[in-house]
């Protein structure tokens, strides 16, 4: 049966292989710049061996200059950015997580699939679905942040969102052909299944070609509360 999922790896693939250049990835996006930091909501798999075995073989696999693999502590997929942390109060900070908090006590846990990869013009993403419990969680945290500050300053796009889970990073710009053959034999890689019990508001950096990240709170899902975890730095990537 087709799902709306796999006609879009397929499209994807499609445009992987009619690329002609990769594109670094750690270009400098509008409003970053050395030294600052960014608040966002992302699922974090510090807790799911099985996506971080899976990510391990494709990097085995996958071996080039050109892309930088991200490390086991650092595998994540976005769901929604808050704002700069200079340009963010606490307060609005502590109200937007009690909103969050108060939301994602009503939504279970859930289950996802995570792979197989597949080709990006600046890395290589690991597929993550099915779509409909991950977009349903993001909308909920959408919901938090415009009931502190209204839907006009929310950040991303409400549409379009197709959550993944990145395991390697272009550095360069370079010709794709060498990963495509490589990833080429992968995409029947058997995916991995995960539970999702909980989301993290986190601090990003990317000030060292890496992204780094300091977890404020872990939202569970289906209880009332949250978890204050200030741990330490970690290494990770964005979309």
């Amino acid at each position: 049966m087709t799902t709306r999922e796999s006609e879009y790896m397929t499209m994807r693939w499609a445009d992987f292989q009619r690329l002609d250049r990769m594109k670094n990835h750690w270009w400098w996006r509008p409003g970053w710049k050395v030294g600052r930091s960014y608040y966002t909501f992302h699922l974090t798999f510090e807790d799911a061996p099985e996506v971080r075995d899976l990510a391990a073989r494709y990097q085995e696999l996958v071996r080039l200059p050109t892309l930088d693999p991200v490390p086991p502590e650092g595998l994540h997929a976005t769901l929604q950015g808050i704002g700069f942390a200079d340009e963010v109060s606490d307060d609005h900070l502590q109200r937007i997580t009690e909103e969050a908090s108060s939301r994602c006590s009503l939504l279970a846990p859930f289950t996802v699939e995570v792979g197989p990869a597949d080709g990006d013009a600046e890395g290589v993403p690991l597929a993550v679905t099915p779509w409909e419990p991950v977009e349903r969680l993001r909308a909920r945290l959408r919901e938090a942040a415009a009931a502190v500050w209204g839907d006009d300053r929310v950040p991303d796009q409400a549409d379009g969102f197709r959550p993944h889970v990145t395991v390697f990073y272009s550095n360069s710009e370079s010709d794709p052909r060498t990963l495509a053959t490589l990833l080429d034999p992968l995409r029947d890689t058997p995916p991995v299944t995960t539970t999702i019990r909980s989301v993290s508001l986190i601090r990003l950096d990317r000030d060292e070609q890496v992204y780094r990240w300091r977890t404020r709170t872990s939202i569970p899902l289906g209880s009332m509360g949250q978890r204050d975890s200030m741990s330490g730095s970690r290494q990770c990537a964005q979309s």
